[in-house]
Order: C-alpha cells, then structure tokens, then sequence
C-alpha cells in the first residue's frame, strides 16, 4: 500500500485526466495470500511428519481422547452430531446466498472453486495416506477404518476463507461454532482422530488462499457517484469527482470549497509492491512493516495520524480533512489539495545537459528553495518525526517557491536517532540528484548544523534509501561517493564508516541454503553405511581421544604465534589469542575463511594499525600459508606414494608423473601467451597490482625483522601439524590404523576444499573429501574414515563454537573488534 500512496500523493492532476475507471471489477493477487499458501503447506507437511515418526505420541493421544469420550452420556452425542452436520452444510449455503444478494457473485464463484480443489485434495490425501495408521482408527461398527482427512472440514473452510469472512463476526462466529460442534461430534462417535480434524483444518485454509491467489481476489473501484455520496456524509459538500489515475480521484466542492485529492485505500493497494517490501524488511534492520500486512483500518488511522502530527508540528504537507470507509476491505482519504509539483517533475537530474530554454526542465532549485526543504525537515525532526520515504516524487515545490513533505505513509512518531540520521541521509540524496552534492551538503549544514550532517554519513547507502532516490543514484554512479566526499570534505571529524544496516545479505541467504544442503547430503551419506559411524565416535578410546583434543587445543595458542609473526607492530598475545579463538565462532556464518579474515582485519584496525597496513598483513600471511601448505601436500603425497606402500595396491591415486608433466606445460604455455598477448598481460598486471602494491612492500617491512618473520613462517607449518596429529589420534581413537603421511595427505586436502566450498566452515565438502582421502590413502574402510574425520570436526569445528562466542564478547566489550 505505501508504494502506491507515496505515488500517487506525489503527483499533480493534469489538465486532461486519463479515462476514469469506474465500476469495473478488477483481479488482484494479494502476496498475503501467497505467504498464507506456503504457511499451510509447511503445516501440512509437519502434521504428516507427525504422524509418520511420532507413532506413540499419536496413538496416545488418540486413546486418551477416546476415553474422554466414554465419559459423555450416548444418546445426546448422537443427537447433537446429527444437528451439526446439518449446519455445517446450512452455513455454508446461507452465507453464499447473502453474498449472491449483495452483489458479490464472483466471489461465490471463486468459493465454489476452492470447495471442489479442497474436496479433490482430500480424496487424494486420504488415498495417498491411508498407509499411515496414526490418521484413523477402526471404524465403530468395525468395517475398516475412518479416513485421514475427517468428512467435509476441508471443503467448507475452504469455501468460507475463499468467501471471505472479514468484518463479518456473525459469520465467523456461526462458522466457528459449527466447526467446533462437528468436530467434537466426530470425536465422540469415533469417526475422526485428532489428527485427522487438523489436517482438514490445514487443507481447506490452505487450498483457500491458494484459490485466491492463483485467480485473484475481485475488487471493484467505486463509482464516482459512491464517493460523492460517502464523502457527503463526513462534511464534505462534493460537486464533481474526477477520476485522475488508479485509486485517485480529484473532488471539487460547493460554495467555493477547497479542492481535496482523494485516495482509495483497498485490497489492491495493499498488495502493489507487498512481496519487494518484504524482502526489504527482511533484509534491511530498519525497514519499515510492510503496510500490506497491516489491517486497512490500522494503516488508515497511522496515515491519518501522521498527516495531522506534521501538520501540528508546522511542516508543509497534505492534511487530511476526510476519511471513510467503503466497506471492510477499502477506504477514501481526503487531502486538501496542493497546488505543487514534485521535484522529479520540476528539474532536470543533474548530471544531464539542459534542454533548450523554453522545453526543458529548469536546472535545479534555488538556495533558498534547498534552504526551505531543510526547514520543512527539521521542524519534523523536532517533534520526533521520521517521513522514512523522501524521494523526488516526494518533495514538491509550489508556484510560490515553497517546499511541501507528503508521502508520510510509512512515517513514525516518536522516532529514534537511527531514523532521524536516515531521514536527513535521504533528503540529501534527493537535493544532491537535482542540485548537486555542494549545494545540497551547504544548505543542510546552514539549516542543521554540522552534527546532523556528519552524522548522517555513514547512512548514505543506497540500500538505505526510498526506492525512487536510489534509482536516481543508480543513473548516476558517481554521485553517491560525489556527495560522500563532500560531506568529508566540510566535516573531516564526522564518521565514515558505514553503519551495518543489513541483518541478512543474499550472500549469506546462499551460504545458509548450501549449508543446510550439504549437511543434509552429509547426514543422508553418514547413515546409509553399514556400520554407523556414530557408535564408532562414542565408543573411541579415551587415550587418544584425549589426544585428539589436547592437538585441537593447542592449535590456538600456535596459531597466535603464527599470526604474530607477519605483523611488525606489537601485539598483546592475550588480545591475539582471542581473536584467534573468535574465528571459530566466526567461521560458523560465513563461507571458508572468509569470516576469519574480516575479523583479523578488524582486529588490526582496532589495535592501531592503518587499514592498508593490517590488509596487506593479512595478505602476506595468507601468501606464505597457501605456498607452505601446497608444499606440504606435495611432501606428504611424495611420502605416501613411495612405493605405493600405504596403498592396498601397487598403485597410487595421486596425479601420476605424465599428469604432472603435463599440468606444468599447460602452465607454462598459459604464462606465455599472457605474456605475449597485450590485452591479457595487462589484464594479468590489473589483478597484480594489488600484490605488488601492498602484499611485497609489506613483505620488505617484515624482512627487517627476521625473527617474526621466521616464527610466522614456523607458527603455519605448526598448525598445520597440530590439525594433521589430531586428526591421526582420531582415527586411533575409533580403532583405525593408517599412516601418518595418508593422514596429513587427507587433512591437508580436506582443508583446502574447506576454503572453496561456499557452506559456512566448508560443511559438506571437508567432510567428503577428508575421509574420500583417508579411505583411499590410509587403506581403512569408509565407515572408519567417515567416523574418524566427524570426531575430527567435532572437535575442531562444533565444539569450539561457544569459547568462539565468548572471545568474540570479550573482544567486543574492549573495543579490540
């Protein structure tokens, strides 16, 4: 609904009005009805879980309601199950005859349609899950046994939820009643389970809001003889009523009344843009609620109410003088009307070339008219007001040269600081597209000071921005770093870094769905062997368990000694222990080592050392750890292939010689022609700047102090033996025997599938190719290796997670991250 307010509010009547739209019934699919759908589904699927693994569960609560109905006297419960299947079909009916008598025949037509798919569906369900016995008991008179889904409950909700219900408590009451009254009925004469009356429940709601959305809800725009007549019994004395576009219609007044703009507020409305505003709200941690998930009486009394409290606070915007329901699914909003336009209309973008005098658009506002947008702002923002949707449809500009805010339907009162920093971030946007990053950033500080200003810094982020400011940005690339630089450029002292205004990026939505996935995969692997694996892991020997930890462990302590080492500056140890212990709590939420990374940066940052100096630490050290540990896995895969003397066989499954020939003449013949071909040497140097730039020069630094460099250099190779000893005791500690050498080969590449596979911490691919390796290389059997590597990761990857977190806390509460 916000996105077709803000809209339509900020948009001028033309001289000549589109055709009206009249009495015509339009079709609608409400996203709401779609989230309703997927809701109902997974419900279904989790009644149907229910029953097929939670058997004793069931069958217990079906005996103790079957006992429970012993206790009621026989002939009345007969009676009274006899009288409400009577009125589960009588209210049904009754309630179509009153729609059909109102007018509202489509959507008994659409009801109808929902009751044939959920009865269709029922009879399928009841084939489709008549093996499972927790659906239905024996029969009373003992031929056979009562359906899965329980008599017509799916078919009659389905009819009424598709009807619609809303507003109509006399019904909704009737219907409730009934449903309970036959349901209990069916619990007393025996011919329905409990689970069997929920999952009919389940199915006809949502076969309701699947019919709904799959041929959309009828709505009906009123004629303009009706908003004449509604808006006459509020005070309002129409005479004409013109309709100017979809949902908005201009009425003129007698006597020489004002003229007001009216919008409709109705099912279609709500729905316009519901399904983008819920990926922002689930996305951005400052998103307003989507107002299509409001009741419409809610949301007409919040538009309502912030258009009063901007106009007590003194600001310029659209008043409303009248409002009125339609019925319980639309409403009409009265504003006096303005006689302005919007910025968008008004002025040319900047980075355009003005048009010819006469026929093109001016090019921008005046000094004082940027002035004026800034005193409309802060008289909101001194009463505690976000707008929360400034955009260049929202800020219009009269004939007298004076601004006007409206578009306040996503607003708040009683705001806080973040929305105030964010309204005063928009607003910038807006005037930098139309004036400007200079004249913008000017006015501001003039009207605001400079403290608002710098504060709204690190709020300027198009994710941050109303819809139609960030399309403007979009246009013009450089603008939004134009207008950065000029705010830094006035106030060096304000905060650049941006705020973390996102609670979930579509990077991280990947990374979850591939983890979920991959550990599914994994489970699915683990117990379809013969030998489960987990009576292999509680049942390892506590002696080399007990080793296994004491390698895990002691793997922190030689990695702070390693991370150290490829920084000059000095380093508390305790400080670098922690944050070396934090990333295993980080590395839960991101993909391979990229979590650990941010956070080393971070913690460089914090202890003084300049962001170009701590990334290019952090460079050099992932540098030499890649060269060590190809190094290490070629000495390891050299040791194991000698003779093929950990191998089952002669042969070996590592690259052969030939292979290897092979890989190097490949590569040489690649190196040449990126030498040789222009466009790809200098594409080759472009991607190689960035290590000659900062990773070498950091390098010499580090060559002035040999002793650092060469603890750094020993502290990688010492973490890679304390992870390799683990995962040897491991595979003693579940009764394996392999060698050392096929040991470190499986570690050092299940490691390096970890830092590829895009799952937080590698799940999925570690754990393949580790024990995939140990198996082959160690000549143990798949079970064995599969349960050595899951002991492996439980003690270097799960049972970390919670010293993580603490590190991670305590780091935090220093300002160290």
């Amino acid at each position: 609904m916000a996105t077709v307010i803000q809209a339509d509010e900020s948009q001028e009547s033309r001289t000549t009005p589109p055709p009206a739209r009249t009495g015509r019934a339009d079709r609608v699919r409400h996203p709401a009805a779609l989230i309703r759908l997927v809701a109902g589904v997974c419900w279904i699927l989790l009644v149907l879980l229910l029953a097929g693994y939670a058997r004793s569960s069931v069958f217990g609560l079906d005996s103790d309601v079957a006992r429970g109905v012993d206790l009621l006297p026989w002939p009345p419960a007969k009676l009274t199950a006899a009288l409400c299947g009577t009125a589960l079909l009588t209210v049904p009916l009754g309630f179509a005859v009153d729609r059909v008598l109102r007018g509202d025949g489509r959507r008994v037509a659409d009801a109808v349609l929902a009751a044939v798919l959920a009865y269709g569906l029922t009879l399928g369900l009841d084939l489709l899950a008549g093996d499972l016995t927790t659906l239905t008991h024996p029969l009373p008179a003992g031929l056979g046994r009562t359906d899965p889904v329980y008599g017509h409950f799916a078919p009659v909700l389905a009819f009424m939820t598709a009807l619609g219900t809303a507003g109509r408590r006399r019904w909704r009451t009737a219907l409730a009643v009934t449903l309970t009254l036959s349901g209990l009925s069916g619990l007393v004469t025996g011919y329905a389970t409990p689970l069997s009356l929920l999952l009919a429940l389940l199915l006809g709601w949502t076969t309701a809001h699947a019919a709904r959305y799959a041929v959309g809800e009828p709505v009906a725009s009123p004629a303009e003889g009706q908003i004449a007549t509604a808006l006459a019994g509020t005070g309002v004395h129409p005479d004409a009523v013109l309709t100017l576009g979809t949902g908005r219609y201009l009425v003129t007044q007698h006597g020489g009344g004002p003229d007001l703009d009216v919008h409709l507020l109705d099912r279609y409305a709500q729905a316009s843009g519901l399904l983008g505003h819920l990926w922002l709200a689930l996305r951005l941690r400052t998103a307003p609620r989507p107002l299509g998930l409001r009741p419409l009486r809610a949301g007409l009394e919040h538009q309502t109410l912030l258009g009063h409290a901007a106009s007590a606070a003194g600001a310029r915007t659209r008043l409303p003088v009248a409002v009125v329901e339609l019925g319980p699914d639309a409403a009409l909003v009265a504003y006096r009307r303005l006689d302005a336009r919007p910025f968008a209309e008004l002025f040319a973008e900047l980075p355009e070339p003005p048009e010819p005098p006469g026929e093109g658009l001016p090019d921008g506002p005046t000094d004082a008219e940027l002035r004026d947008a800034w005193q409309q702002l802060a008289l909101l923002q001194r009463r505690r007001i976000a707008h929360r949707s400034l955009s260049p449809n929202t800020v219009l500009l009269d004939a007298e040269g004076r601004v006007h805010l409206v578009g306040l339907a996503r607003g708040e009162i009683a705001a806080s600081e973040l929305l105030l920093r964010l309204d005063v971030a928009g607003l910038l946007a807006v005037l930098a597209v139309h004036a400007g990053p200079e004249r913008a950033v000017r006015a501001a500080i003039e009207v605001l000071g400079p403290g608002p200003v710098g504060t709204a810094l690190p709020l300027l982020q198009p994710i941050a921005l109303a819809r139609d400011t960030r399309a403007a940005l979009t246009r013009h690339r450089s603008l939004a770093a134009d207008l950065r630089a000029e705010v830094q450029r006035r106030m060096p002292q304000a905060p650049a870094e941006p705020v973390r205004l996102e609670r979930l990026r579509p990077r991280v939505l990947l990374t979850v769905v591939a983890g979920i996935a991959a550990g599914y995969a994994l489970l699915q692997f683990l117990f379809s062997l013969d030998t489960n694996p987990v009576n292999l892991v509680t049942g390892a020997d506590p002696l080399w368990l007990a080793g296994a930890a004491f390698w895990a462990a002691a793997s922190y302590p030689v990695a702070t000694f390693a991370f150290s080492g490829f920084v000059p500056e000095k380093l508390s140890f305790r400080s670098t222990l922690a944050a070396q212990t934090a990333g295993s709590f980080v590395k839960v939420a991101s993909p391979g080592g990229v979590g650990g990374l941010a956070l080393n940066t971070r913690y460089l940052q914090c202890a003084g050392i300049p962001t170009a100096q701590a990334m290019s630490s952090i460079g050099v050290s992932q540098l030499f750890g890649l060269v060590l540990h190809m190094l290490q896995l070629a000495v390891f895969s050299a040791l194991v292939g000698v003779n093929g003397a950990e191998f089952g066989s002669g042969s070996s499954p590592l690259p052969k010689g030939w292979v290897l020939g092979l890989a190097g003449a490949v590569g040489a013949v690649a190196a040449v022609s990126v030498a040789a071909v222009p466009r790809l040497r200098r594409r080759a140097q472009t991607l190689l700047r960035p290590l000659r730039a900062e990773v070498l020069p950091r390098l010499l630094d580090l060559a002035q102090h040999p002793g650092k460099l060469a603890g750094g250099v020993a502290g990688q190779l010492m973490v890679s033996m304390c992870f390799v000893l683990c995962l040897y005791c491991c595979t003693r500690a579940v009764g394996q025997y392999p060698g050392f050498n096929a040991v470190a080969v499986g570690f050092l590449a299940g490691n390096a599938a970890g830092n590829v596979v895009p799952t937080p911490g590698g799940v999925g691919g570690v754990e393949g190719l580790m024990s995939f390796m140990l198996a082959t290389t160690g000549h143990i059997d798949n079970a064995g290796a599969l349960a050595a590597v899951m002991l492996f990761r439980i003690l270097t990857f799960m049972l970390p997670v919670l010293p993580g977190w603490a590190a991670f806390a305590w780091l935090q509460r220093r300002r160290a991250i």
